[in-house]
């Protein structure tokens, strides 16, 4: 279990417990999450399976979120507190949410 930046690899879990200053949701699938690199400043991506398209609308909304990351029950990675970069759907459906602390 990590508190930090989680580095560039690729984490996979099964569950992610998300939490905003409004709201606090348990999200089931394949989820992943990374480290990313862009102009020297570091930056969490955490994509969710293909999900109800009002949760983009309540992140967007919120700003700052948190995370904690499970595969198989064990918590894996848990995220600093977040200031909300950015949402975006990929071709799949999946939600990005990338945020830096």
């Amino acid at each position: 279990m990590t508190d930090s930046f989680p580095g560039l690899r690729l984490v996979q879990g099964d569950t992610v417990q998300l939490v905003t200053d409004a709201t606090s949701v348990t999200i089931t699938g394949a989820i992943t999450s990374k480290g990313v690199l862009l102009d020297g400043r570091g930056f969490v991506e955490l994509t969710l399976p293909d999900a109800d398209p009002q949760q983009r609308r309540d992140l967007e909304r919120s700003q700052r979120y948190w995370y904690q990351l499970y595969r198989g029950g064990a918590l894996i990675y848990s995220s600093p507190h977040l200031t909300l970069s950015e949402t975006r759907r990929t071709g799949d459906g999946s939600l990005v949410v990338t945020g830096a602390p």
